[in-house]
């Protein structure tokens, strides 16, 4: 059986966004087994399971992911949304729009230390949709 829901996340601004409370109070109660698959719908954002304990995590991927797609850089042509439009979206290809996470026992199966990202690339606030399935 597959369930799905579709709901907005509260508006965030640039950066990286633990939102695992926020996404457990959208799903309600969770089967005993199965698996969730979370999908963020845009091209400028991107959803990622890393470290969800030392906030110096989300400046050194702020600091990283900068490096790898810089805004304002001559060579993009795609530039009527903005300097920072083509680096998000650069960027949120290199995490990709959704994540998978088993369910064991009622609760989302992380790590200890891990924890679901919003990764925000614009430089404005914006509201983003994801969709959530469950398989059991």
């Amino acid at each position: 059986m597959i369930t799905q829901k579709t709901f907005q996340l509260e508006p965030k601004s640039r950066g990286f966004h633990l939102i695992t409370s926020e996404v457990l109070a959208q799903l309600g109660e969770l089967p005993p087994t199965g698996l969730l698959n979370l999908f963020i719908k845009h091209t400028s954002a991107g959803l990622t399971l890393n470290e969800n304990c030392d906030p110096s995590v989300r400046v050194d991927f702020e600091t990283s992911f900068n490096r790898l797609a810089p805004e304002a850089d001559h060579l993009y042509t795609h530039t009527a949304e903005g300097s920072d439009d083509m680096p998000a979206h650069i960027k949120s290809s290199l995490l990709g729009s959704s994540v998978s996470i088993p369910i064991s026992l009622g609760k989302l199966n992380m790590g200890t230390w891990q924890g679901i990202y919003l990764c925000e690339f614009r430089n404005s606030e914006h509201q983003r949709t994801l969709v959530a399935s469950i398989y059991n």
